[in-house]
């Protein structure tokens, strides 16, 4: 007979209002207070919800007859961050198929192309910004990242419409965890952008507006479906946003990536004095160690046993990413920012996630993440090697309750000069 326990029990009508309240922590408070990584509680309304953490709980997770990600993301995520009828809501063929089109997207070549791209906004930053008196870094970056984003996924944006773009972009993934004022601008960022990119994929199909083949606007209005058809113009404009929503949504690990400069300045030497390889080393350590997303959500797909309990067909499942990448059976000092922790370090698509786990042509694992490292050590070596500038005094704290978490001042620097 199967072994099947009672799990530990995070007893409430509806813990939403804890989950907000404790924000990040909420899953490893419980952990922590049950000695368990698996609780059950009750979430969005009072549904039923198993809230799972560790290498094994990742694992599960993100196995393909276990569960599913249709109907498990809240409807005020899809209003705001991830769009309806998008890939993060597919499942099976239907999802690798579309996987696929993403994944044609991020080929050394294409990559390489970003590299550029960011690489010559960044200078031309610096040089506006060293006539500035203060450069609010996080702001400069979604400008920057926006530009860049939409010229490698060739879309065009006229100068004097590249902030309105800029700021619909960042309100989506700014969205994620609020409400009140900050979801409603989300979902107003997102119809507005979703209106402006389905009149740029009709005129891409009726050739008003061309494109190198290459492209994310080209690929995916002419992108056909297992049934040999081209998608519907609105979906296309939604998986657009979903290329250049998390492009955009890299300037907070580049936040990050100034603050821990900034936080750990023996760091900086060791990185000046180094190579590229170190490089990868630190980046991959900002990634585990400040806050970014902090869970992600599935439904079980059929009824099945697991660690003692028995997981029931419509289930709602919470992955805590946050409590994962320091979980301490994993991560030795897991709250010590220590780069070096991943020298030498066994790769495994399951015990660090920061932009999710599993395979990333056939799973749910972000496709962007190659792009979002290369971004990030882009950034890195102008912060350390191609530019000087200071950090005045100003409120770095970052708060544990807001999704995503950011430096209150969103990281502001001076007397910027090019090195």
């Amino acid at each position: 007979m199967p072994y099947r326990e009672q799990i530990p029990v995070d007893k409430g009508i509806d813990n939403t209002a804890k989950l907000l309240i404790e924000g990040y922590n909420y899953i490893t408070n419980r952990r922590n207070k049950f000695g368990r990584d698996i609780f059950e509680t009750r979430l969005l309304g009072g549904q039923k919800a198993i809230c799972i953490a560790g290498e094994e709980a990742v694992k599960v997770f993100y196995d393909e007859e276990k569960f599913v990600r249709n109907g498990a993301a809240p409807k005020r995520l899809r209003q705001t961050l991830f769009g309806e009828n998008s890939i993060q809501t597919t499942d099976d063929e239907k999802h690798r198929h579309r996987k696929e089109l993403f994944m044609s997207l991020m080929t050394k070549e294409r990559l390489e192309d970003m590299n550029r791209l960011i690489e010559r906004e960044l200078v031309n930053a610096v040089d506006r910004w060293s006539n500035d008196e203060e450069v609010v870094l996080y702001n400069e970056m979604v400008l920057l990242l926006t530009s860049a984003a939409c010229e490698w996924a060739g879309i065009p944006v006229k100068q004097d419409e590249l902030g309105k773009v800029a700021n619909e972009l960042e309100a989506m993934f700014d969205s994620a965890g609020a409400i009140g004022v900050r979801h409603w601008k989300g979902r107003v960022s997102r119809n507005m952008a979703e209106s402006w990119l389905q009149q740029l994929v009709q005129q891409t199909r009726k050739g008003i507006v061309e494109g190198s083949k290459d492209t994310a606007l080209y690929k995916m209005a002419w992108y056909q479906d297992m049934n040999g058809e081209l998608l519907n113009e609105r979906i296309v404009a939604v998986e657009l946003l979903n290329i250049l929503r998390p492009i955009v949504a890299i300037s907070v690990y580049i936040t990050f990536v100034a603050l821990a400069l900034y936080e750990h300045p023996s760091e900086k030497e060791k990185l000046i004095n180094g190579d590229g390889e170190y490089a990868e080393l630190f980046i991959q350590e900002v990634r585990r160690y400040y806050p970014f997303f902090p869970l992600l959500t599935a439904r079980v797909r059929e009824d099945f046993l697991w660690n003692g309990h028995d997981f029931k067909k419509g289930n709602l499942v919470l992955l805590d990413i946050y409590g994962t990448n320091r979980h301490p059976d994993i991560w030795e000092h897991p709250n010590t920012f220590f780069p070096e922790r991943f020298k030498d370090r066994e790769e495994s698509f399951y015990d660090f996630i920061p932009q999710g786990g599993g395979d990333y042509y056939r799973g749910h694992r972000c496709p962007g993440e190659w792009m979002t490292i290369e971004v990030m050590k882009v950034a890195l070596d102008l912060f350390v090697n191609k530019m000087e500038y200071q950090v005045p005094k100003q409120d770095l704290r970052y708060s544990m309750l807001r999704f995503p978490s950011l430096p209150q001042s969103r990281f502001v620097i001076s007397q910027v000069k090019k090195r």
